[in-house]
């Protein structure tokens, strides 16, 4: 059976209504609940059948409250439970169909007892709707919990302002029989008679409980708190380990990283300090002198090449998220990379060509680095590869690859093609299958026992990676030993 409140009515209001009023505490949900959980321990340990009205959050830690005392008591409709109309927001209506499902589905599992209400239905735009409350009405006790929630105002970047929910309740706990029975009446009196068919027409609340319950619902209030207590103690605790595990671990990754930076450091000047003392011997002959020399030169663009990465590195990873983003065509970036790469290519004799159509649309990467992008993929593609071999870079506009297929197209609602890929192709050494996910790692060099060491500092994948995500794109790798490799490149066009 449903009910209509005729009158807009805040509990809230009725409450401060009376001469001296109960002072208001500011209380958090989770206080707020205990008290809910000491009034229903009480009820059900002194035996108390009692009529409840209550308006309550409907998760289902507050629900279960409810569903404990009713499976208790075993009588049909002794709950009195308010609604707010049906002109509710989407929010609040998808709340409470969610509860409601969820309490459906629990009470087939047998979790909870199946609840029976006597709903009653509030106004739309009834004050209540931002009350909660419990009323217990009995003759040897009656009581009344009544949370308000107050609006968050808070101004917006575009300067409205809206109203958002604080964490905090105004919360009433009272006892008085004046107060409880000027709500009571005023619900009276804002209700259609039948409504109170549980509660007899002269019912008047006790001016106050009795001390033996005052005391037994004190010490299980203290309960309750102590077990808030307990567990506020151990979240804290558990967000501090947390909080000292995430600071130990950043620590050994700072610790390995100074590691890694110091060992490719030393190396380089443990080589070159050999290769000094070795100029120095009086039988050294001019070809072996010529040898020397050139490691020592080697040795030093090696050191070059990681100290200029390392700093690369370090402002990359500090101002990445600061860093803008630009809209760049393909076909003005590659082609002058790879003619500036033409001399080293024929020096090794390495066939470098390149395929990037002029009409391709422009793709979105961070500013001014999507030159050094190609710069790191083809540097490693002429590298890796003997002499006699082939290098080319191919751009496409999503789909596959026109010789392999790469990868499926992803398209916009239009059917156009979302991004531009970008491909590095090689006839070089190869990776090795478990080496591929390591490539991208800090100081990692692909090595391999058919060839000798090729440098480099190892940071030249890493950055590359991070400046794809940053930018929304993405690179993958394909390769076999002794076959080559592929390197694709997947930027997002530019909007």
């Amino acid at each position: 059976m449903n009910h209509s409140l005729a009158q807009d009515v805040s509990i809230y209001q009725l409450a401060l209504g009376v001469k001296t009023p109960p002072q208001p505490l500011s209380l958090s949900p989770a206080t707020l609940l205990s008290l809910v959980r000491s009034q229903i321990d009480l009820l059900i340990e002194q035996k108390i059948a009692a009529t409840l009205w209550v308006k309550l959050p409907p998760q289902k830690i507050w629900q279960s409250e409810l569903a404990r005392y009713h499976s208790w008591v075993k009588v049909s409709d002794v709950i009195y439970s308010c609604d707010v109309g049906s002109v509710q927001s989407k929010s609040e209506v998808r709340s409470s169909d969610d509860s409601n499902a969820h309490f459906k589905k629990s009470e087939e599992k047998g979790i909870i007892p199946s609840l029976h209400y006597q709903r009653v239905q509030l106004l739309p735009d009834s004050q209540l709707r931002r009350e909660y409350f419990l009323m217990v009405l009995s003759p040897q006790f009656c009581s009344l919990i009544l949370a308000h929630r107050t609006p968050k105002i808070r101004k917006t970047p575009d300067a409205k302002v809206k109203s958002n929910k604080t964490s905090a309740l105004l919360t009433i706990n009272t006892f008085e029989g004046r107060i409880i029975q000027r709500v009571l009446d005023g619900i009276k009196q804002a209700t259609a008679p039948d409504s109170f068919s549980l509660v007899p027409a002269d019912f008047i609340c006790p001016s106050m409980p009795d001390a033996t319950l005052m005391s037994s619902l004190l010490q299980k209030q203290l309960q309750r708190q102590e077990e808030i207590n307990r567990q506020i103690a151990v979240e804290r605790s558990s967000k501090v380990q947390q909080r000292n595990q995430k600071q130990h671990n950043k620590e050994e990754l700072k610790d390995e990283y100074l590691n890694n930076v110091c060992q490719e450091l030393r190396t380089p000047l443990t080589h070159m300090k050999t290769a000094l003392s070795l100029l120095n011997s009086p039988n050294l002959k001019p070809p072996q002198r010529q040898r020397y020399l050139q490691m020592l030169n080697n040795l030093c663009d090696r050191q070059s090449s990681l100290i200029t990465g390392l700093l690369d590195l370090v402002e990359l990873e500090r101002n990445l998220d600061l860093t803008t983003l630009e809209s760049v065509r393909l076909s003005d970036i590659v082609p002058g990379v790879v003619s500036t790469y033409q001399p080293l290519a024929e020096e090794k004799g390495i066939l470098l060509a390149y395929t990037v159509p002029n009409d391709l649309p422009a793709v979105r990467c961070v500013t001014g680095r999507l030159r050094q992008i190609v710069i790191n993929l083809l540097h490693n593609s002429i590298k890796f590869t003997p002499n006699g071999g082939q290098v080319s870079v191919r751009a496409f506009l999503g789909g596959t690859s026109p010789r392999e297929g790469i990868q499926k197209a992803s398209t916009t609602t239009e059917g156009k093609s979302n991004y531009v890929q970008l491909e590095f192709r090689d006839t070089g050494i190869g990776i090795a299958e478990n080496e591929i996910p390591k490539i991208f790692d800090r100081f990692y060099r692909v090595r391999s026992g058919t060839t000798e060491d090729k440098g480099g500092a190892g940071l030249g994948l890493m950055i590359v990676q991070q400046l794809l995500r940053r930018c929304g794109g993405s690179i993958s790798v394909k390769s076999k030993l002794s076959e080559g490799s592929i390197f694709t490149v997947q930027l997002v066009v530019s909007g």
